[in-house]
């Protein structure tokens, strides 16, 4: 029902912000109570959380992390944003967007490769 899809540069140098939007159809990002969430994977290593939006706008990321992330939305277009500062090669990894209402489904996007590299 819910269709994500992950655009934005495959390519980032180090030092620069890495910055994906995640397009959304047959949802909305206001939609009671959902959580939108921005996950990856690094090469041979498991899925990391990065962080949420929810339904009401606020946000959290994972501690780790806090520091360099920023997750935002355009309710417009209904699309949310995930800007990652200061990257580093460590953050070369397939990132994913993902929908969440706690009991009822998850959906994710198909992913997109980001490779930090000069």
């Amino acid at each position: 029902q819910v269709q994500l899809q992950e655009s934005g540069p495959g390519l980032v140098k180090p030092s620069q912000t890495l910055s994906l939007t995640c397009t959304v159809s047959g949802a909305s990002i206001t939609d009671y109570p959902i959580y939108w969430s921005w996950i990856r994977q690094p090469p041979g290593k498991g899925l990391e959380w990065i962080g949420y939006i929810g339904y009401n706008g606020d946000t959290y990321y994972n501690p780790p992390l806090n520091d360099r992330t920023s997750i935002s939305r355009d309710t417009t277009k209904n699309q949310f944003t995930l800007q990652l500062s200061s990257v580093t090669p460590e953050d070369t990894a397939v990132y994913y967007c993902n929908a969440r209402k706690y009991g009822l489904f998850e959906y994710w996007g198909q992913g997109t490769q980001v490779t930090v590299s000069s």
